[in-house]
């Protein structure tokens, strides 16, 4: 299949932003989130800081590229505002991402100026970075549909662009078929995020209460919100577990319902990085969360939501195809 110039420029974004949300976790992961003082969008008082310690390299960094995503996205929307016709789903996937960033970049401005970086361990941390997390994952869902839409737009007659001439094969196209896959996909990305959730509170964790720092003894002395951070050690794998069999068991109904070449490539996909996913958040804890392993489970996380993403939209385009 060949991309035209706005279906590659979609997809780039996507990729640079998801390399920008990797960088914002080191940021976070290296404590380099205070390298630029409680200012924003200044850097220590300054449009370009002259301190040359680590953490302000990295924080700075963080801004620039998240800057430059912005922008990218922005492009990205006019763009297909020309390129496409009022109404169309891309417009509002260009539209939804514009709104993704703005929120994302309310989130990141908010742990700097509330000083919720470095070792804080306040309440407001704990709420924040689920919802940070939150906020990212919507981003990446939009920014996933608007590069789908734009390169595989069933409506506009572009039914079978997989480039091996795969047909539809639909054994059960009806209403209450097609709810009840919207229900099960609907239940998994609640499902899903929830577990990023429970994630993100854990990564917080193992960054300002990593394990070798608690003692016998120790858990006791800990506000409320470090208690939290503790036990979401404890609840964040088996939620995990409970969905990954969720998603096994959706996958296989669908596929078993379904015969199609994009739903057959992204379910498959999907069970085999989630349970990579898994083995990823086995070694993580074994190893007592190594920044860089810390990045790799995130980066799963991130592309099995973008696989599961991908999937809702290409099981139910699919059943928009067949009315």
């Amino acid at each position: 299949m060949k991309l035209n110039s706005f279906e590659k420029f979609s997809w780039f974004v996507l990729v640079f932003n998801l390399a920008v949300i990797l960088w914002g976790a080191f940021v976070r992961a290296s404590k380099s989130g205070a390298g630029c003082g409680s200012h924003w969008p200044l850097c220590n008082g300054a449009i370009v800081p002259t301190a040359s310690q680590t953490q302000t390299l990295v924080e700075f960094a963080h801004r620039l590229t998240s800057g430059a995503a912005f922008l990218l996205v922005i492009a990205m929307a006019v763009w297909a505002w020309r390129a496409f016709p009022a109404g169309h789903r891309v417009r509002a996937g260009a539209g939804a991402s514009i709104g993704g960033m703005i929120a994302e970049t309310l989130a990141g401005a908010g742990l700097v100026l509330f000083n919720w970086v470095a070792d804080d361990i306040s309440f407001g941390r704990v709420i924040i970075m689920p919802t940070h997390l939150v906020i990212t994952f919507y981003l990446l869902a939009a920014l996933t549909l608007t590069a789908w839409w734009a390169s595989f737009d069933y409506r506009s007659g572009f039914a079978d662009r997989s480039g091996d001439g795969a047909a539809i094969q639909t054994r059960d196209s009806s209403t209450d078929a097609q709810g009840a896959r919207a229900w099960m996909l609907g239940i998994g990305l609640i499902a899903t995020l929830v577990m990023g959730m429970a994630g993100a509170v854990t990564a917080l964790g193992d960054t300002v209460l990593p394990v070798a720092s608690l003692t016998p003894g120790s858990y006791e002395k800990l506000s409320p919100a470090g208690r939290a951070l503790v036990e979401m050690r404890v609840w964040h794998p088996l939620i995990a577990v409970g969905v990954a069999i969720y998603l096994w068991f959706v996958v296989n109904f669908i596929r078993a319902a379904r015969r199609d070449y994009f739903v057959t490539r992204f379910s498959t996909a999907l069970i085999v990085l989630f349970l990579i996913e898994l083995g990823a958040g086995v070694v993580n804890v074994y190893l007592h969360a190594p920044i860089w392993m810390q990045l790799l489970h995130l980066l799963l996380a991130n592309l099995t939501w973008i696989l599961l993403i991908l999937l809702s939209a290409a099981t139910l385009a699919r059943d928009e195809s067949t009315k």
